[in-house]
């Protein structure tokens, strides 16, 4: 099976201006065509330095997929490095120049002689026509490896990595068996006990287990490599049955599935009030409450009394209060939800970097209101 290494080239990415986005979808790309990525690597606009990055990555790599750096500009110099990487010249292409000049000719406009500079590519490279924009990307086959490098712009690098690159990697490398994942999110409990529960499972070769934690939140991937789909769907699906027999209550979702989309149908059943306090209003925009209010004064010992306060004013089905007290090392949240036949309570601590306080919070409050509406409707069932 052939491995990958991703290049994402802009100095624009390095200092946070925009993100990376190309490298997410190729990983995707990449993970179902059955090719596994090992590396991906992000670097400024440097040529010597994308050069030696490209000729670390063809001792260790199979494919080289570079994205960005194929501009008109003087700071665009993908071109160049490639060239550079493998020891030959960049050379003019007469066909490439003409397809510029007609896509600007085609808008109304004239290509400069700047444009010119992107019908350069590394001698002996097959060119990939771009017909919905003006960069051109290239192959470089050198036999033991192969180099793609494709524009920066998002729509342009996923048109030509679909059509041609994909076909051609599919012929080139006889490419045979996919890579399928299977993602299982839980909440509620920490990494640690998601592991424990696990460990096991994650020494696996294939399928193989792994763990992925958020604030409030920690993903199970289990990944099948095989022939078809539906062999690695049979291989996955073992694995996630012992998995979520495991995990129990903690499992909410998987996949797209997130906490919002799961609760919010079931909240949305009946008219329902919130009030937070310490969440800057972003539960509020989260969960979309029949009816809302945020305290900027609130705490944790009135936590109870503003729920039922609350539901009592506007006569709502239930009610939630959150309250986040971010203090000290160790931040505490507070939660009550009330409703005409109980109440539930909470109350949790959070010890991790102070800037993700706020999205463990919210995740931790709609898991505990996804956990206190399911004991309800167990109750009402019984």
């Amino acid at each position: 099976m052939p491995t990958a290494e991703i290049i994402a080239i802009g100095t624009e990415l390095l200092l946070g201006e925009i993100q990376d986005t190309n490298t997410r979808y190729l990983a995707r790309q990449l993970r179902d065509a059955g090719i596994d990525l090992y590396r991906t690597t992000i670097i400024g606009d440097n040529e010597h330095r994308i050069a030696q990055a490209i000729q670390e990555a063809m001792h260790r790599s199979d494919i080289i997929l570079t994205t960005g750096g194929l501009g008109p500009t003087v700071d665009d110099p993908t071109r160049q490095a490639v060239a550079r990487a493998v020891g030959v010249e960049v050379e003019y292409r007469p066909e490439l120049w003409d397809q510029i000049q007609e896509r600007f000719s085609r808008y109304g406009r004239r290509a400069t002689e700047n444009n010119r500079r992107q019908a350069y590519i590394p001698a002996g490279a097959a060119a990939i026509e771009n017909p919905v924009g003006t960069a051109p990307g290239f192959i470089v086959d050198t036999s033991l490896n192969v180099i793609i490098s494709l524009p920066g712009v998002p729509r342009e690098m996923e048109y030509l990595f679909q059509s041609p690159v994909l076909p051609y990697l599919k012929e080139r490398f006889q490419l045979q068996s996919i890579i399928q994942a299977y993602v299982i999110h839980t909440a509620g409990v920490g990494e640690s006990q998601v592991d424990e529960w696990v460990s096991d499972l994650e020494t696996n070769a294939n399928p193989t287990v792994g763990l992925l934690a958020h604030p409030g939140q920690v993903d199970i991937r289990v990944t099948a490599k095989g022939s078809s789909r539906e062999e690695t769907e049979q291989m996955i699906s073992a694995v996630v049955a012992e998995i979520l027999e495991r995990v129990g209550d903690a499992y909410f979702g998987a996949n797209d599935e997130t906490l919002e989309s799961v609760i919010l149908p079931v909240l949305q059943k009946q008219p329902w009030a919130l009030v937070e306090s310490g969440f800057d209003g972003i539960l509020i925009q989260l969960l979309k409450p029949t009816y809302s209010a945020a305290q900027e004064d609130g705490s944790s010992d009135q936590t109870l009394r503003a729920a039922r306060e609350l539901r009592e004013f506007y006569q709502a089905e239930l009610a939630l209060s959150a309250h986040l007290e971010r203090t000290g090392r160790q931040h505490r949240l507070t939660l009550a939800l009330v409703t005409s036949e109980r109440t539930y309570e909470a109350e949790r601590t959070y010890g991790g970097p102070p800037e993700n306080s706020i999205l463990w919070a919210a995740n931790t409050t709609m898991d505990f209101i996804r956990r206190s509406m399911r004991e309800r409707v167990t109750k009402e069932r019984g």
